[in-house]
């Protein structure tokens, strides 16, 4: 098992991890308009803008296998997902543990926008609601999200 940067040759692998995991996960939680908004906004585009930036992260597993994947903004985390095939297996857990360490470090704090599906994962980890954002989507639905914010130290994994 290995977390290691991004290159361009990884943007299927990225892509196909975070959008198979919004096309299974996020539907139980938000109307088809915010689902596909998440599909749009996680475009290889996107994807391969932050992979030149440093800013992406794989997850492999057995034989290079990609299972997960994180993106760094600054002092914020974002863009964590694991196949949905893959998760209760602690591989969400190994990415936030590096993603948190990377972060927190550099900054002091750590910063997430956190969906729906993903905010009891970030309470169990210490973070709290400093914000709650909306915004209207084109087929009339409302998108919902926390942003959560943790001090470094604080609510640690115990993995180190």
């Amino acid at each position: 098992m290995e977390v290691r940067k991004a290159s361009p040759a990884d943007l299927q692998a990225v892509g196909d991890v975070t959008r198979s995991t919004i096309a299974a996960i996020y539907p139980h939680y938000y109307p088809q308009g915010s689902v596909d908004f998440f599909l749009d906004w996680h475009r290889d585009e996107t994807i391969l803008e932050d992979i030149e930036a440093g800013r992406v992260y794989l997850l492999t597993v057995q034989k290079g296998r990609a299972v997960g994947t994180v993106t760094l903004h600054e002092g914020e985390i974002t863009r964590l997902y694991v196949l949905p095939g893959c998760q209760g297996k602690g591989y969400g857990s190994m990415l936030l543990d590096f993603a948190e360490k990377a972060v927190g470090e550099a900054y002091g704090k750590i910063r997430v926008e956190a969906s729906l599906p993903a905010q009891a994962m970030y309470w169990k980890r210490g973070y709290r609601v400093v914000d709650f954002l909306t915004e209207a989507e084109g087929q009339g639905d409302v998108l919902c999200w926390a942003v959560m914010e943790k001090p470094w130290g604080a609510g640690k994994s115990k993995t180190k």
